[in-house]
Order: structure tokens, then C-alpha cells, then sequence
């Protein structure tokens, strides 16, 4: 599975969002079922900014966010998320 977080970034956030992205992605990395991930800045809209990464399962993607680590690395990131459905299965 897959989650897509979008985040809404004020420019002044944005300078030190990569760093925080960093913080969060090495949390998530060290959590089992971790497949990999990424973040990046929307081409077409600067203040856009998704984290997308990869699970084994639905399970080890929620039990890697209720993780304390996971949770203080995350807290600067997701104060700019957008309010949707994030989590994706692959089809069939």
C-alpha cells in the first residue's frame, strides 16, 4: 500500500520543510513494513508539497504513525497537511 500526505506550505515554512521532511522520513524508514518514500515541492504550485511512501500493509503503515518517534518527527510536517484520505491499496 501507499499513503499521500499533501501539505499546504506558507513561504515562510517552506525553507525549513525539507530538513523536517528529512526528520520524519528517517522515522518512518527505521519503523517495519517501511517499502521506501519520498517528499517533493508541486511543480505547478510552490506551496504544495506531498510525502508519499510505500508499506507492506495498512497495518504496519498505522502502527508506524502511533509510534513516538514517528509522532515527534511528524508533528512539524503535519501541521501543514491537508484534511483528506491519504492511504491507497494498489488495484486488484
Amino acid at each position: 500500500m501507499f499513503a499521500v500526505t499533501r501539505l499546504r506550505v506558507s513561504p515562510e515554512a517552506a525553507a525549513g520543510l525539507p530538513a523536517d521532511l528529512d526528520r520524519l522520513l528517517a522515522a518512518l524508514a527505521a519503523r517495519p513494513g517501511w517499502l521506501g518514500g519520498e517528499a517533493g515541492r508541486c511543480a505547478d504550485d510552490p506551496g504544495l508539497w506531498a510525502l508519499v511512501t510505500r508499506w507492506d500493509g495498512v497495518g504496519s503503515y498505522r502502527r508506524a504513525l502511533s509510534a513516538a518517534e514517528v509522532k515527534i518527527a511528524g508533528a512539524p510536517v503535519w501541521v501543514h497537511a491537508v484534511d483528506e484520505p491519504g492511504a491507497f491499496l494498489p488495484p486488484g
